[in-house]
């Protein structure tokens, strides 16, 4: 069963960890893939010195001040495409970046092997016929520990734990 938009329309810390074990679905030329989530970070809000939306809306993060469910991707080093998905309320800037799924750890590793990039900025997961997020039938447990890549970020911010990582 697909994930509505009311399922990302939550807080990021709520959204993150419930994401674990979920199943993302992506539909390539009527061809379906499905990829348990087995990592991921939630970045909250304009006072989260690790977020994107820390100096407030640019063309490039705007979408995340939508409402829940939509697509953010970006690209970094001007190599890998980063897949994320916007939470929270319309003007509340939230998001969960995917960093694994079954078969795929990384997050630049997940996107070129599933074909992510830009043309996916702003789709809607709750009606995407190209990528969405399923229930899976089993609940799994997960870890947390604090988010990487992100020494920019000072204290709390830095350690915050809010990566969440699938317990085998």
């Amino acid at each position: 069963m697909r994930l509505t938009g009311e399922f990302f329309c939550r807080d990021v810390l709520e959204v993150a960890p419930d994401l674990i074990g979920k199943v993302l679905v992506r539909n390539k030329t009527m061809i379906q893939s499905r990829y348990l989530i087995t990592e991921v970070e939630a970045y909250r809000g304009q006072e989260d010195e690790a977020c994107h939306a820390r100096f407030g809306p640019t063309s490039r993060n705007a979408i995340m001040y939508d409402s829940g469910g939509k697509i953010y991707v970006y690209l970094v080093y001007g190599i890998y495409w980063m897949f994320n998905i916007v939470t929270g309320g319309f003007g509340m800037p939230q998001a969960v970046l995917i960093r694994g799924i079954s078969g795929y750890n990384g997050p630049g590793k997940l996107t070129k092997a599933l074909e992510i990039n830009k043309d996916l900025y702003g789709e809607d997961l709750s009606v995407s016929d190209k990528i969405w997020v399923e229930q899976h039938s089993k609940k799994h447990r997960f870890i947390q520990t604090s988010r990487v890549g992100i020494d920019y970020a000072s204290e709390p911010w830095k350690s915050m734990p809010w990566r969440f990582i699938l317990q085998p």
